[in-house]
């Protein structure tokens, strides 16, 4: 097995850099959009920071050659567009999107204010995806207290015939979808779209940050969306469809858009806020995005240190697929490990496990488990593991854990600063767990 190197060391609470863009990093991430372009993978970025004076600009950029190390590249916008502000009165720009028509950018991006939907989608285009960008003005807007949606968070996605589509939401109506035309990077119809997912107002309609991927292979698309609170409960839900304009399935068969039933019901919960053994968590990883790299696939996602809850960073993690065709997140940030074999005799020893539980958006905290070198789990009359093939293994526990499906992988643990194996599954319920083992091997 190949353990990832030693990557390179990020304090996320360094306020000594508030106002020094330059060692932003990974730093002051919020709602992050990421693309490779050519050999360079770059993030757009929310504005967004933590302490120091006034932001200035709009629409934060890095770029990184490995997904691991990340340098400032510096704003997409010298200042909040024309059209835009005039509509908004917005004090920055939001969560940005880039796309490619032929050989021109667009970078769509939102502006508003917390809490209303006066708030307007437009785009901007260049030759070149740093820039400079010409402002091309709104692509869709929505008034307070007279449209149903929300005109923030877009996303363009491609359709398996190659049409672009944006998705776009938060809170109020919900997620909506509506067909581009690729000649302008504007609507084809100037209307609000298809509804494809919503939640009742007992959650205040808490969904937002949509992200739409069709998966070539499996020939679906699947929806990525945000629940909760931005600031402490934030976790990430997936449902599919075989069309692009829906309906978009979790895993029990339930719409997105079906406000009837519990509110923590719909949705595959894929990741939230969570805290192994003594080591430091995340609070509310969420808003993300997803970069599809050759046959690998990565979730981009910004997350809040436990520490302050206020400090948020961007965060990469690898994506894995279930048999059945569900995708599942890895439980640490990526640092360059590969999909490969696990051997059993590295799985004997202690880890930590953290069931993700749909119904509880706060951070979870983990539960320690041994696993036995005779593929037994100590203190477990049932319970058991065992190898099924490649990086695939079986685990049963007893009470809320259930049986297991569970895909490994080698992994950098970022706490104690060390490699690890680590572990993302579901049950037949489609209920995920994620583990990192914490110890060597122990003998019976």
């Amino acid at each position: 097995m190949i353990y990832p190197k030693e990557p390179i060391k990020y304090d996320l609470y360094d306020e000594l850099i508030a106002d020094q863009k330059e060692l932003w990093t990974i730093h002051n991430v919020h709602d992050p959009a990421l693309i490779k372009d050519g050999d360079t993978y770059y993030v757009f970025s929310t504005d967004a920071k933590v302490g120091g004076g006034e932001l200035t600009g709009g629409i934060q950029i890095r770029k990184s050659k490995d997904l691991i190390e990340w340098q400032w590249e510096g704003h997409a916008f010298e200042q909040i567009p024309e059209e835009a502000f005039a509509w908004t009165g917005a004090k920055g720009l939001w969560a940005p999107d880039v796309t490619k028509y032929g050989d021109t950018y667009y970078l769509y991006y939102a502006a508003s204010q917390f809490g209303k939907n006066q708030s307007f989608i437009g785009v901007a285009t260049s030759k070149h995806i740093e820039g400079p960008l010409t402002d091309q003005g709104e692509v869709f807007k929505t008034e307070h207290g007279k449209d149903t949606p929300n005109a923030i968070d877009p996303n363009i996605t491609f359709d398996e015939n190659g049409t672009p589509w944006m998705v776009y939401g938060s809170f109020f109506g919900g997620i909506y979808l509506c067909e581009i035309d690729p000649t302008t990077g504007k609507l084809v119809e100037q209307n609000e779209g298809r509804l494809i997912s919503r939640r009742p107002h007992s959650v205040e309609a808490a969904v937002e940050g949509p992200y739409i991927l069709y998966h070539p292979e499996l020939k679906k698309y699947y929806l990525f969306v945000s629940y909760d609170s931005l600031f402490n409960t934030y976790n990430i839900r997936v449902a599919r469809a075989d069309h692009i304009e829906g309906p978009y399935l979790d895993f029990d068969g339930n719409d997105m858009t079906d406000i009837e039933i519990e509110p923590n019901k719909t949705g595959m919960k894929v990741l939230g806020g969570y805290k192994f053994g003594q080591e430091e968590g995340w609070i509310g990883p969420g808003h993300n995005s997803i970069l599809k790299d050759g046959e690998d696939y990565f979730i981009c996602h910004h997350a809040r240190g436990e520490r302050t809850k206020k400090h948020h960073a961007l965060h990469i993690r690898r994506i894995v697929w279930t048999e059945d065709g569900w995708p599942l997140v890895s439980p640490e940030r990526y640092a360059g490990e590969k999909e490969q074999s696990i051997d059993p005799d590295a799985m004997a020893g202690t880890w930590e496990c953290i069931l993700l539980d749909k119904h509880e958006n706060n951070q979870i905290f983990s539960h320690s488990i041994e696993l036995l070198p005779n593929g037994k789990i100590a203190n477990e009359e049932n319970g058991y593991w065992n190898y099924v093939n490649d990086n695939l293994y079986e685990l049963f526990l007893s009470g809320n854990f259930g049986k297991q499906s569970i895909i490994v992988l080698t992994a950098w643990n970022w706490s104690n600063w060390s490699p690890t194996l680590v572990f993302t599954g579901k049950d037949e319920d489609a209920n995920v767990m994620i583990a990192k083992k914490v110890s060597k091997r122990i003998e019976e």
